[in-house]
């Protein structure tokens, strides 16, 4: 997926610009940059590939050469990022996260209009989409019109960040998929997607922006150029997985919608007798520490991630890398497992691969029972808003895989069938759902259940993963 971080300030911000950065290192692995604006007004930018190193690390030595009062990071899994473009608007850096369903057509139309003559390939064969982005804002007469004409060009998701003149222009997605928080410390303003990052650099959040609003900061101001649109569709998944424990989206903090969502499934589910309530790590522990408050079984970390040099990352692309990661950051305690009852709680169940390879490891050591809970419903459908999952099709999730197993005379299954947790049909989805990944058990928390334990307006939460609904259709 991606997370940016911005400052304007009075003073030298570049260390700011840094550590603000890193604190988005849970959103992406593959790339980094980073852009300032230097004394004299020229822009000076440089873009690391973080795939096999920490942020920081790869970074460290570049700040130096990164001086100024005005800059924008980035970490991200796909683009290179920040990209410094020399239009009529002047010269500017842009960031953009989220997802582009309609880029070949965006690419055409620009051709087909004069707009761009050449776009750059990134590896893998595809077009840059935040370049693209910038050639649609370059088609009109300023920053704010480009913005809002991006905005309503693209199908799928965008928040941008833009570092222009000693000012930032921040445009939250025009559904409000992503967050996007505005920080203010007494030299200047900062931008970021996780409001954790302003707790241990001096800025206090003084607002989150609204779908599709746009606000320009300079050190000394802040001016809404776009107000926000009433509809929304915040992706549910930062609070079930990849937002930071410490954030807050939508006045609702990530670990204590966690710690919620654990005790309702509790109340509402099965409660096996067990040793030891366990979380996957890292995300799964919110759940899991909820549900031992009110269970009267113990926390217990069976598996501990093995911190210093494993962070908390998506894993990577290919099946047997990502294998062979899963098993060697996690580090079991044998004493917590060996003739135990365990019960573990993980975010989701996207391929099934790395909780079956688990069960197998903590019945190996001697485990008598692995139950397992997941904190949000069975996965349908791939996402077709943000880069965060891990499925690149539909039937990369286990649910597909099972549903083609159980009617595989059925070409077009109705996949709406098995959303039901009383229906017949998800009782044998997931019954073998369970078989395939060894579990004693497992449930999974009901979508009223979730929405319950966020406590937002559940019409502004996109569900699309586990319905296949979208109000504004902007799928395709």
């Amino acid at each position: 997926m991606g997370g940016f971080f911005g400052v304007v300030s009075k003073k030298e911000c570049t260390n700011f610009v840094f550590y603000g950065t890193d604190y988005h290192s849970h959103l992406g692995t593959r790339r980094g940059g980073m852009a300032v604006t230097s004394e004299d007004g020229s822009i000076n930018s440089t873009i690391h590939d973080i795939s096999n190193v920490q942020f920081r690390a790869k970074f460290e030595t570049d700040l130096n050469k990164l001086k100024g009062n005005c800059g924008i990071g980035v970490i991200s899994d796909y683009d290179d990022q920040p990209l410094t473009i020399h239009s009529r608007l002047g010269t500017y850096s842009i960031i953009s996260v989220g997802k582009i369903n309609n880029l070949k057509e965006l690419v055409a139309e620009s051709f087909n209009d004069h707009h761009s003559g050449h776009f750059l390939e990134m590896s893998g064969g595809i077009i840059n989409p935040t370049e693209v982005i910038a050639t649609l804002i370059n088609q009109k007469s300023s920053f704010l019109e480009g913005i809002q004409y991006a905005m309503s060009k693209i199908k799928g998701s965008c928040s941008l960040l833009v570092m222009s003149q000693n000012s930032l222009y921040a445009a939250r997605d025009r559904y409000g998929r992503t967050p996007v928080f505005i920080g203010k410390s007494d030299d200047g303003y900062a931008v970021t997607m996780e409001d954790a990052a302003f707790l241990n650099m001096g800025f206090r959040c003084i607002k989150e922006l609204g779908s599709g609003q746009i606000i320009k900061l300079t050190a000394d101001s802040m001016t809404e150029l776009a107000p926000a649109q009433k509809e929304m569709q915040i992706c549910a998944f930062l609070w079930v997985y990849y937002g930071y424990p410490s954030s807050n989206y939508e006045g609702q903090n990530s670990e204590v919608v966690r710690n919620r969502n654990g005790i309702i499934m509790h109340e509402n589910g099965p409660k096996p007798p067990v040793d030891y309530v366990c979380g996957v790590p890292d995300s799964g522990v919110g759940h899991a520490i909820g549900y031992s408050n009110v269970a009267g079984a113990p926390y217990g970390r069976a598996l501990i991630k093995y911190t210093p040099t494993w962070a908390r990352s998506f894993m990577p692309s290919e099946q047997c890398h990502r294998d062979l990661v899963a098993k060697m950051k996690l580090i079991p305690v044998e004493e917590l497992i060996k003739n135990k009852k365990l019960l573990f709680c993980d975010d989701s169940i996207v391929r099934g691969t790395q909780l079956k390879n688990i069960i197998h490891r903590l019945r190996t050591i001697g485990a008598t029972e692995v139950h397992l809970l997941s904190a949000c419903p069975p996965l349908l459908y791939g996402c077709p808003y943000l880069n965060f999952s891990r499925a690149k099709s539909d039937f990369d999730l286990i649910t597909r895989r099972v549903i083609r197993e159980l009617e595989p005379d059925n070409p077009n299954p109705d996949i709406d069938s098995y959303q039901d947790p009383s229906s017949e049909k998800y009782q044998k989805m997931v019954e073998r759902i369970r078989q395939i990944i060894g579990a004693s058990s497992l449930e999974f928390q009901t979508l009223q259940g979730l929405l319950k334990a966020i406590d937002v307006d559940p019409q502004k939460i996109c569900t699309y993963c586990w319905t296949g609904k979208d109000p504004y259709n902007q799928k395709e």
